[in-house]
């Protein structure tokens, strides 16, 4: 270990004086007024104590190079390869600040232990963090376009279902929505700087390790790095088509040199429902046949909650995840592998999987060759049955049983068509016998390995190829068994035999991508230039069967030709389907960064693609972007202005395409028509050969969306960086978006061609701003802020040839036959509420409307020229906010979240807050809030409700153990943690969390899975 000797320059140079003096009296007295003038350093130097400890990075592993001082003072030391250090300081007391470039300074007090070891954090406002900008990576210093950068510290803590779930509310900008709650199976909607298409992707390009169109099944939480998410146009200009909605660059942790370690990480979790539709209860059911609204013959006796009978009080889900990491002078290497199982609160609604990943790195002939490959695999079993079930609560009379005996004749207490145990409502169903008789379960295999070699030909160019593979396969099978409602009920055309279907699902991508890398300095001027080639080839194949016409459930769904469907003309045809498609992306790529004297910095980067997609006029494209900053903070006119610690100012444009449409749009493809007879050579019976015809107008002028956006920002930095952040304000305009528009025939074959001609206009501002409130030794208190403001536009939707004023989209539903809540219009913003105007109600309960003249009319009064804009369903504004405590090993991280300015429609209310719907099972609201109603229910703003809201979404509290140095662990961590933990809002629903993407947002539809409240508790050990 490396050990410094405290001492005192001035006390030292006295002491050489003295020698020189002859006198002893002389000697004796100058050292006794020296004693008295400087008694505390002296007192300091007799009574100095020994300190040392190991210093880590936010992994884990041994961190070299780590300035250790006490504080106060010039005494100091770093840490040696081994991340070990050794201090003689003055007292116990003493406060150690240790500091690392790139990393938050820590301090601690040194205490009586003799022994202090830290973890270091990394800090992403530091100008020396590396992010990564597609094809590369640079320093913070020298970004110009607007990238924002999480970090594992940085991370949502506990559960999570999707890896996005990770960063949800850390980056400005990007909506990250769970429609679905925390259902296993469903994934996030994520959208990006607001609505960029029509019918075409909207979500960004995910790019995991270089790969891009990275599957995120592949992906879980501890073996991720960070995130590099590339707003601006200029940021993802360099990946073409794919860029239109950004991108999401996904770093996976790698294994250091030198260092050798396995680390442990578990949690175990349990969800419970936070809030649940106020539906009638048995005496409540029964209160209001009391009062005449029910007639008395639908108590049927029972008392059933079939919402709580629903729901998996038992759900328990787990996570292990095993690491090998090490690796020797010219290698690296981490293997990783993990089990998760995740119970839903529905019903069989499960997810179980499992998996690895392995990455190696090995370098030769002095670095300058190098290689690294990646493989990653994932095997879950899904059970899909339940999770959709809880719409029956609507449908149930709460007075029946779920389980009764079969009994159809004349004078029974209870009428029951069920002959296998189960209750079968007259007019709905019973989920809990198809629980009993049904399955729907998934197989799904994921896999992908890439690989990159680079070689360092002279200094400063290097050459390189990376190439990856990715394959997703599953199988489903779907069965309902001779027991099951649906198969044998009087009505049914399946007269009492089983059903079964299979299908099978395969995806792969190949992508090659060599490139040719040059950095030169030349005095103060540093130039980066990048070319390279990108080949990517997806093909899709789909296949399934289904039979029915089994009588006997003994082999399910293996046996298919058991199925008398085949030939039994009385049964439901059986079904054979099968379909491939490919398309083929080729691009050619290059960029230059230039900066002179470190504070001027400019980007230029062009990407020309060709898509198969597209017609044969518009198969190729350019997509060009620049930026440039200037970071004032080192200009010589800022020394004096000690507070600024950063400040920079960015510009930048970029052009940006969008391919993520069906493949074959531009050609001309043939559907199957009728059966066309033919007599064959002395047949007397025609045989019937199928027709097959154009099914698609062709279009060689199809291109692709395209996108022209602006970005203005600043960085700062004040007082150290105890202040930082960054605010960028954006106008992105996207040309050309296609839609289907209605053509004459002839001379089109079909009556609708799909083509570009609309606009969509999104502009916004957004804010980041992290502070350090506290940071003494043993207490810290850091907060983070993220907010944005957004709008949008849609100009156009029609040019002089092809029409089209307005999209409708969002429908309710019936009963009624409501018809689509939303209208998008050209000229108008997206997510327009248009509907009816309430304007009361007569005194017999009927709906009353504004119309159009301003005069009051019934529902048959009011006609479609009556309707207006009601309300909009896009958040105009997000936010969230961080509070990260730590007292000595404690921390503490609580997190909120909300959005704001915008409007929910209540489709539960509107449909289930209503008289009518009686004797079916309704809201309680029905017959208090509601009870004036006494028509059919009808979409107005009546169910307009503000959506604003604030979630304290995160709590996590943990310690770190104190290790002793003889321990076999070099770290333990143990956590709790609770999500969704509570929602303040006005709104009345559910939870105002809704969709909140496309086109058609703000509904809170009635068809819903539970949110929950989800608590954990885990432990992350690192062993030596």
């Amino acid at each position: 270990m490396s050990k410094t000797k405290t001492y005192d320059v001035a006390s030292e140079k006295f002491r050489s004086k003295l020698k020189k003096c002859s006198g002893r009296f002389l000697q004796i007295f100058l050292l006794c007024c020296f004693l008295l003038g400087s008694g505390s350093n002296a007192f300091a130097f007799q009574s100095a104590v020994e300190v040392s400890g190991t210093v880590t990075d936010a992994d884990g592993l041994p961190l070299p190079g780590v300035t250790v001082m006490e504080e106060g003072t010039s005494n100091g030391t770093q840490t040696d390869f081994d991340g070990n250090y050794s201090l003689d300081i003055s007292s116990q007391d003493a406060v150690l600040v240790f500091s690392f470039v790139g990393m938050k300074t820590i301090k601690r007090t040194a205490g009586s232990s003799g022994t202090v070891s830290v973890q270091m954090e990394n800090n992403p406002q530091s100008l020396d963090e590396v992010v990564l900008v597609g094809y590369g990576s640079q320093t913070r210093r020298s970004i110009t376009t607007a990238i924002s950068k999480v970090s594992e510290e940085e991370f949502n803590r506990g559960v999570v279902t999707s890896p996005l779930d990770l960063i949800q509310g850390k980056v400005s900008g990007l909506t990250i929505t769970r429609p679905g709650g925390n259902n296993p199976n469903s994934s996030a909607s994520i959208q990006l700087r607001g609505v960029t298409s029509l019918t075409g992707n909207t979500q960004p390009l995910i790019v995991i390790d270089g790969i891009p169109g990275g599957n995120l099944d592949l992906l879980q939480q501890n073996d991720i790095e960070s995130f590099d998410v590339l707003k601006g146009g200029a940021a993802s200009a360099i990946y073409g088509t794919r860029g239109n909605n950004g991108v999401i660059l996904i770093t996976t942790k790698q294994g250091s040199k030198g260092v050798s370690q396995f680390e442990y990480a578990s949690y175990i979790s349990r969800d419970y429902v936070n809030k649940r539709p106020n539906f009638l209860s048995a005496s409540e059911f029964r209160g209001l046949i009391d009062q005449g609204l029910i007639g008395e013959s639908y108590d049927l006796g029972y008392s059933t909650d079939i919402f709580e009978e629903l729901t998996n009080k038992d759900n328990f889900s787990q996570y292990h995840n095993f690491v090998a990491s090490g690796g020797g002078e010219n290698n690296s290497y981490r293997a990783s592998l993990y089990y998760r199982n995740l119970d839903g609160i529905a019903l069989h609604n499960s997810r179980e999987e499992y998996g690895f990943r392995v990455n190696f790195n090995q370098s030769a002939l002095n670095d300058k060759l190098n290689f690294q490959s990646t493989v990653a695999t994932n095997f879950n079993n899904a059970d899909l049955l339940g999770g959709g079930q809880f719409g029956v609560v609507t449908d149930w009379n709460p007075t029946a049983p779920i389980y009764a005996p079969y009994s159809v004749e004349e004078g029974t207490d209870l009428y029951n068509e069920g002959r296998y145990g189960f209750y079968q409502p007259q007019n709905g169903y019973n989920p809990f016998s198809e629980y009993a008789n049904r399955f729907n379960l998934r197989k799904q295999q994921t896999f992908s390995g890439n690989a990159r070699l680079s070689y360092e030909i002279i200094d400063g160019l290097q050459i390189a190829a990376f190439g990856s593979y990715q394959k997703n396969y599953w199988n489903d099978r779907y069965y309902r068994s001779t027991e099951d409602w649906n198969q044998y009920n009087p009505g049914s055309q399946y007269q009492g035999t089983a059903y079964a279907k299979k299908s099978n699902h395969t995806d792969e991508t190949k992508t090659f991508e060599p490139t040719i890398t040059y950095e030169k300095t030349i005095g103060e001027h540093d130039f980066d230039l990048l070319g390279g080639y990108s080949y990517q080839y997806s093909t899709t194949e789909n296949y399934s069967m289904d039979n029915s016409g089994f009588t006997t459930d003994a082999f399910f769904d293996w046996n298919f030709g058991a199925g008398n469907a085949i030939t039994d003309t009385d049964l439901p045809r059986p079904d054979l389907y099968s379909f491939k498609e490919d398309n083929t992306l080729i691009a050619f790529f290059s960029r230059l960064n230039y900066s002179f004297r470190d504070r001027y910095f400019l980007m230029a980067s062009i990407r020309r693609e060709g898509s198969s997609k597209f017609g044969v006029n518009n198969k190729w494209g350019n997509f060009p972007a620049a930026s440039g900053a200037w970071l004032i903070s080192d200009e010589d006119f800022m020394d004096d202005t000690e507070f600024i610690s950063n400040l920079k100012l960015r510009v930048s444009y970029g052009i940006t395409g969008n391919q993520g449409i069906p493949n074959y749009q531009s050609l001309v493809t043939l559907g199957t028509g009728g059966k066309y007879p033919i007599y064959l050579d002395g047949a007397t019976e025609p045989t019937f050969y199928q027709t097959y015809g154009a099914n698609k107008n062709p279009n060689p002028n199809l291109r692709w969306e395209k996108k022209k956006e602006w970005n203005y920002g600043v960085d700062f930095g004040f007082f150290d960086d105890r202040l930082s952040g960054t605010i960028d304000v954006y106008s992105r305009r996207t040309e050309d978006l296609l839609l289907g528009y209605t053509v004459p025939q002839p001379p089109y074959i079909q009556s609708s061609i799909y083509t570009n001609v609309g606009t969509i206009k999104n502009s916004g501002v957004e804010l980041a701003l992290s502070g350090s409130v506290v940071n003494t030794s043993d207490f810290s208190w850091d907060v983070t802020f993220t907010g944005n403001y957004q709008k949008n536009k849609l100009e156009t939707l029609s040019n002089d040839v092809y029409i089209a004023s307005e999209l409708y989209g969002g429908n309710i539903g019936n009963p009624g036959n409501l018809g689509d809540a939303i209208r998008n219009t050209e000229g108008g913003p997206i997510g327009d509420f248009y509907g009816k105007r309430f304007a009361g109600f007569t005194q017999d309960g009927e709906w009353l409307f504004y119309r159009a003249d301003g005069s009051v009319g019934t529902v048959s009064e009011t006609t479609e020229e009556d309707k207006a804009i009601l309300g909009n369903g896009v958040p105009k504004f997000n936010a969230s906010l961080t509070n990260t405590f730590k007292y000595k090993n404690f921390d503490l991280t609580v997190f909120f979240r909300g959005k704001f300015d915008y409007d929910i429609l209540n489709t539960v209310d509107l449909f289930y807050g209503n008289q009518s719907l009686l004797p079916g099972n309704v809201l309680n609201s029905a017959v208090t809030q509601y009870s004036q109603i006494q028509s059919a229910p009808q979409y107005s703003d009546y169910y307009l409700e503000s959506g604003d809201f604030v979630k304290l979404d995160n709590i996590t509290l943990g310690y770190n153990f104190n290790l002793p140095d003889d321990s076999n662990f070099k770290n333990i961590r143990v956590y709790t943690s609770a999500r969704n933990v509570a929602t303040f809002t006005g709104y009345t629903g559910r939870d105002p969390e809704v969709q909140d993407t496309g086109l058609y947002p703000g509904i809170d539809d009635r068809n819903f899975y539970p949110r929950t409240t989800t608590l954990s508790a885990g432990v992350n050990v690192i062993f030596k």
